[in-house]
C-alpha cells in the first residue's frame, strides 16, 4: 500500500501498526479526520511551507515527524501558560517578573526594597504599593536553612528543632486568635517552663503590659475595639540560622519582618499597615546538661522594631493611627527616618518607645 488512505492524512503505515496492534487486543484506532482536516491537509501538502523537509530526504516522513513535533511543543507551551499564566516570559531568562513572589531570603540583603508602584493600600488589596506585595504569606516567607548535624544534635535533631522554632513565629506572630488579643498559648509552650525569668515577663506582660513588660517583644496582638485585621493574610520576609551553642546546644537566630494590613475596628475602608520586625535567638538545650524541658527552648535574647504600632504608653496590643498621618516609628530614632521594609543591618539595641521618628514608608 502507498500514498495515502481514500483521501485521509492518516498515513498508511499509521493503519497497518494499528492493524498489527489490534490481532493482539491492544491500541486504540486512529480518528479519521473530519472532511474539512483532509481538505486542510491537502492544502499544507500542496503549498510551500517553510518547515517541510528538503527534496534531498524522503519528504512525507520528515514533514510529517515535522507537523506532529510542532504539535507536540505548542502542547507544552498552552500547558505551561495554563498552569503558569504570564510566566513564559521567564523562559527568555529575564529573570525574576514585575510583581512575582521574592525568591526565598537567604542570607541578610545587601539593599533595600526597590519602591513599588504607587497606589494606597485597599480593602480589597491592602498590600498594595508595598514591598510586601512581592512577599509571600505565613510561615512560606521564613527560610528555614538546611539542616546539618551541630554540636550534640543530628542532621534530623536539627531539622526537628528548626521546625519548631518556625513553629514559635507562627503561633506568636500569625496565628489569628493570637493577633485578635488571645492568649498565645501555643507559643508559650514552647518555652522553656523552667527559664524564671521569662516566665515572670510572659505572665506581667500579658495581664499587667507596661513600659519593662512589653509583650509586643514577643507576640502580636491588636485590640479588636481599636482595629480590624484586613483579610487573612499577613506577609512575612526573613530566614532562620543556626550555629552551635553553650554546651552543644543548637542556637538558632529568627530574623523576621510581619507585615498586617488592619482598618478601623469600627468600620470604614482606610487601611493601613502595621509593620514589625522581630529579631529572636532561642536555644534547644540538652536536658541533661541545662535546666530546660525536652521540647523547649530557653529564650536568649529578643528585639522589636515596629512601624504604625503606636508610640507612648504601652497598653499590650499594636495601636495603628488611622486618619491619614505620617506613619511613626514606634520606636527611638533621635529624630532620624527609618524604612520598616529595609533588611540591611540587624536590629538595634535600644527598644526605648521614648522620641518615636517617622517612617519613609508603610
Amino acid at each position: 500500500m502507498g500514498g495515502e488512505r481514500d483521501g485521509s492524512s492518516v498515513p498508511d503505515e499509521v493503519w497497518e501498526e494499528f492493524l498489527r496492534s489490534s490481532a493482539d487486543g491492544a491500541g486504540d484506532a486512529p480518528k479519521e479526520p473530519s472532511a474539512r482536516a483532509r481538505e486542510e491537509a491537502a492544502r499544507l501538502r500542496a503549498a510551500p511551507a517553510p518547515w517541510r523537509a528538503s527534496a534531498s530526504a524522503p519528504v512525507r516522513p520528515r514533514s510529517r515527524r515535522g507537523w506532529y513535533v510542532a504539535g507536540f511543543v505548542t502542547a507544552l507551551a498552552l500547558l505551561f501558560v495554563a498552569v503558569d499564566p504570564g510566566g513564559v516570559v521567564g523562559w527568555s531568562g529575564h529573570g525574576d517578573r514585575a510583581g512575582a513572589p521574592l525568591a526565598p531570603e537567604a542570607a541578610r540583603p545587601e539593599e533595600t526594597p526597590p519602591a513599588e508602584p504607587g497606589g494606597r493600600a485597599t480593602l480589597a488589596d491592602p498590600f498594595r504599593g508595598s514591598p510586601a506585595a512581592r512577599w509571600k504569606s505565613g510561615t512560606a516567607g521564613i527560610t528555614v536553612p538546611v539542616a546539618e548535624a551541630t554540636g550534640r544534635m543530628t542532621k534530623a535533631e536539627v531539622a526537628r528543632a528548626l521546625t519548631r522554632t518556625r513553629d514559635f513565629l507562627a503561633a506568636s506572630g500569625l496565628d489569628p486568635a493570637v493577633l485578635r488579643g488571645a492568649r498565645p498559648e501555643r507559643a508559650i509552650a514552647l518555652m522553656n517552663p523552667r527559664q524564671e525569668d521569662v516566665r515572670t515577663f510572659v505572665s506581667t506582660a500579658l495581664s499587667t503590659p507596661g513600659e519593662d513588660h512589653d509583650p509586643l517583644l514577643l507576640f502580636s496582638r491588636f485590640d479588636p475595639a481599636q482595629a480590624r485585621l484586613v483579610g487573612d493574610e499577613v506577609r512575612t520576609r526573613g530566614r532562620l540560622s543556626y550555629r552551635e551553642g553553650r554546651l552543644g546546644a543548637l542556637e538558632v537566630t529568627a530574623d523576621v519582618t510581619y507585615v498586617y494590613p488592619v482598618a478601623p475596628a469600627g468600620g470604614g475602608d482606610e487601611v493601613v499597615r502595621v509593620i514589625a520586625r522581630r529579631e529572636t535567638v532561642v536555644s534547644w538545650d540538652d536536658p541533661a546538661k541545662a535546666a530546660t524541658k525536652e521540647g523547649t527552648f530557653t529564650l536568649l535574647s529578643y528585639k522589636l522594631h515596629m512601624t504604625n504600632g503606636g508610640c507612648g504608653e504601652s497598653t499590650g496590643y499594636f495601636r495603628p493611627q488611622f486618619g491619614g498621618g505620617a506613619p511613626d516609628t514606634g520606636t527611638a530614632t533621635d529624630g532620624r527616618t527609618i524604612d520598616p521594609y529595609a533588611r540591611t543591618e540587624p536590629l538595634g539595641e535600644d527598644r526605648s518607645r521614648e522620641g518615636c521618628g517617622t517612617a519613609t514608608r508603610s
